[in-house]
Protein backbone atom coordinates (compact mmCIF):
# COMPACT_ATOMS: atom_id res chain seq x y z
CA UNK A 1 0.00 0.00 0.00
CA UNK A 2 2.77 2.47 1.10
CA UNK A 3 6.19 2.76 0.16
CA UNK A 4 7.89 5.41 3.06
CA UNK A 5 4.98 5.17 5.76
CA UNK A 6 4.34 2.59 8.31
CA UNK A 7 1.06 0.30 7.39
CA UNK A 8 0.28 -3.07 8.17
CA UNK A 9 2.03 -4.51 4.74
CA UNK A 10 4.75 -1.74 5.57
CA UNK A 11 5.94 -2.80 8.78
CA UNK A 12 9.12 -1.24 8.63
CA UNK A 13 8.21 2.19 7.33
CA UNK A 14 8.41 5.43 8.95
CA UNK A 15 6.06 7.95 10.70
CA UNK A 16 4.88 11.17 8.34
CA UNK A 17 6.65 13.16 11.30
CA UNK A 18 9.76 11.33 10.86
CA UNK A 19 10.10 11.46 7.00
CA UNK A 20 9.65 14.98 6.94
CA UNK A 21 12.03 15.64 9.64
CA UNK A 22 14.12 13.88 7.70
CA UNK A 23 13.84 16.08 4.81
CA UNK A 24 13.97 18.79 6.93
CA UNK A 25 17.61 17.90 8.12
CA UNK A 26 18.56 17.27 4.52
CA UNK A 27 16.85 20.93 3.48
CA UNK A 28 18.72 22.62 6.74
CA UNK A 29 21.99 20.68 5.49
CA UNK A 30 22.09 21.89 2.51
CA UNK A 31 21.16 25.45 3.31
CA UNK A 32 24.19 25.64 5.39
CA UNK A 33 26.37 24.68 2.53
CA UNK A 34 25.63 27.34 0.52
CA UNK A 35 25.16 29.76 2.94
CA UNK A 36 28.42 31.72 2.45
CA UNK A 37 27.88 31.72 -1.77
CA UNK A 38 27.37 35.41 -2.22
CA UNK A 39 25.86 35.08 -5.68
CA UNK A 40 22.20 36.04 -6.81
CA UNK A 41 21.79 32.42 -7.86
CA UNK A 42 22.79 30.97 -4.56
CA UNK A 43 21.20 33.61 -2.10
CA UNK A 44 17.74 33.23 -4.06
CA UNK A 45 17.72 29.44 -3.48
CA UNK A 46 19.24 29.94 0.08
CA UNK A 47 15.63 31.98 0.38
CA UNK A 48 13.71 29.71 -1.15
CA UNK A 49 14.97 26.64 0.91
CA UNK A 50 14.31 28.65 4.04
CA UNK A 51 10.59 29.01 2.99
CA UNK A 52 10.66 25.13 2.43
CA UNK A 53 11.93 24.47 6.17
CA UNK A 54 9.54 26.81 7.52
CA UNK A 55 6.86 24.57 5.73
CA UNK A 56 7.97 21.42 6.52
CA UNK A 57 8.26 22.78 10.35
CA UNK A 58 4.62 23.50 9.95
CA UNK A 59 3.86 19.59 7.82
CA UNK A 60 5.89 17.99 10.89
CA UNK A 61 3.73 19.85 13.44
CA UNK A 62 0.31 18.75 11.66
CA UNK A 63 1.74 15.56 11.22
CA UNK A 64 2.48 15.14 14.97
CA UNK A 65 -0.86 16.73 15.94
CA UNK A 66 -2.87 14.21 13.99
CA UNK A 67 -0.27 11.46 15.29
CA UNK A 68 -1.46 12.59 18.98
CA UNK A 69 -5.57 12.65 18.47
CA UNK A 70 -4.90 8.73 17.07
CA UNK A 71 -3.44 7.94 20.05
CA UNK A 72 -5.66 9.52 22.34
CA UNK A 73 -8.67 8.23 20.42
CA UNK A 74 -7.35 4.83 19.72
CA UNK A 75 -3.88 4.29 21.58
CA UNK A 76 -0.83 3.09 19.63
CA UNK A 77 -0.41 2.13 16.55
CA UNK A 78 -0.45 -1.75 16.00
CA UNK A 79 0.84 -0.95 12.21
CA UNK A 80 4.33 -1.51 12.89
CA UNK A 81 3.70 -5.46 14.20
CA UNK A 82 1.41 -6.02 11.29
CA UNK A 83 -1.68 -4.83 13.01
CA UNK A 84 -4.99 -3.43 11.44
CA UNK A 85 -5.30 0.56 10.75
CA UNK A 86 -6.49 2.62 13.61
CA UNK A 87 -8.90 4.66 10.84
CA UNK A 88 -9.96 3.99 7.43
CA UNK A 89 -10.16 1.03 4.86
CA UNK A 90 -8.10 -2.23 5.89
Amino acid sequence: MTRYLVSEENTQGSRLEDILRSIRDDVLLRCTKISGDTRAEAQQVLRNNIQVLAHLSDAIAIAEDSTHILDKAFGPSAAAVGGPPRIGDA
